[in-house]
């Protein structure tokens, strides 16, 4: 099977911009999207063969993620089932035969660190979350989780150490994530692989220098390492100042 996941940081916007002929030459299973920036009914989107999943921010033009998938879930869920955290869109849950899939849009801790300790609550709570959903199948999530995990996954480690998503306390809360059994599959595939990024600011001609972050990760439980086949994010493809990642597997 093909995943693709991407945050398009406004679909509309990004349609604009070749976003279906990257999702019809992509032919994934499953494609999800983060920062769609939609309210139901803005976008009609004919997608034939895909069953389409929206979860929409209270807030207009603000974060929202959706799925598409060519087989048919058991069921669908939006959120992680606490109110205080399901007020903006940013996730959706698919249950499949032998697996859940997830895709997540993780809160940014904006300038001066303004919402990090909201950061560090909703970290808690995902993580509880997809513990919850491990403890009955194996789990695959995706998204946008808003931090560079290790000093190799941004271009300028040392000038960005206190800035939103380079912090010690939302990179210590990725390590804890992997510590509950988690895998970052780019890294088990390309476990010294530099220089490759997945958001680039859109200031200062960044993309053009590559001056980057890897931010958008797919993750899996431990005991799908086995079915894994490859790992790639899609530096060539533009219209967002995100690239797409893609997980390939067998399951």
């Amino acid at each position: 099977m093909k995943f693709i996941s991407w945050n398009v940081n406004g679909l509309r916007a990004c349609m604009q911009k070749g976003f279906l002929d990257f999702f019809k030459e992509a032919d994934a299973d499953i494609f999800c999207l983060q920062e769609t920036k939609l309210q139901a009914g803005q976008l009609e989107l004919s997608l034939p063969g895909y069953h389409q999943y929206w979860n929409y921010a209270q807030k207009k033009g603000y974060s929202g993620t959706a799925i598409f998938t060519k087989k048919e879930p058991l069921s669908v869920s939006c959120g992680i089932g606490i109110e205080e955290h399901d007020q903006e869109g940013r996730v959706i849950t698919l249950e499949f035969d032998d697996f859940y899939f997830v895709t997540c849009y993780t809160p940014n801790s904006q300038n001066e660190l303004a919402r990090l300790s909201y950061r560090m609550e909703w970290e808690d709570a995902f993580l509880a979350y997809l513990d919850g959903l491990k403890e009955k199948k194996p789990v695959v999530f995706c998204g946008d989780l808003n931090v560079a995990h290790q000093e190799i996954d941004l271009k300028n480690p040392k000038t960005n150490r206190r800035n939103a998503g380079f912090t010690d306390e939302e990179r210590e809360k990725f390590t804890r994530l992997l510590t509950h059994g988690y895998i970052d599959t780019f890294r088990y595939f390309y476990p010294d692989a530099t220089g490759i990024y997945s958001w680039w600011s859109y200031r200062f001609k960044a993309r053009e220098k590559n001056a980057g972050w890897r931010i958008d990760y797919f993750v899996v439980s431990h005991e799908l390492a086995d079915r894994l086949q490859d790992a790639k994010i899609h530096t060539e493809v533009f219209g967002s100042d995100h690239c797409p990642e893609e997980l390939t597997n067998n399951l």
